[in-house]
């Protein structure tokens, strides 16, 4: 089982705000912060780009702890669940 954790980033003199996703095994991706999502939209979204990255195809559940969230995978069985982040990623899509 993979857990993802995601973190905010403030802004520097050099970069703006960002999130971060990690996985216990050092991957990693980072996004800039999207102003048209709420915080928590914004670390879901992040934790789906790692998913994509790495080549993932399971849902995700998560929750906060501190200034971090936690993410952690599960299968989906039966009828299909429509990802938070489908329509982002239809958008994306290489």
């Amino acid at each position: 089982m993979k857990a993802i954790r995601t973190r905010y980033s403030g802004p520097t003199d050099t970069r703006g705000s960002r999130f971060t996703a990690t996985d216990s095994d050092g991957n990693r991706v980072t996004i800039s912060y999207d102003y048209s999502l709420n915080a928590d939209a914004n670390h879901e979204k992040a934790a789906y780009s790692l998913m994509r990255k790495m080549g993932w195809g399971n849902q995700l559940i998560g929750g906060g702890f501190g200034h971090d969230q936690y993410w952690v995978m599960v299968t989906v069985i039966g009828r299909d669940a429509i990802p938070a982040w489908q329509s982002y990623f239809e958008h994306t899509a290489a």
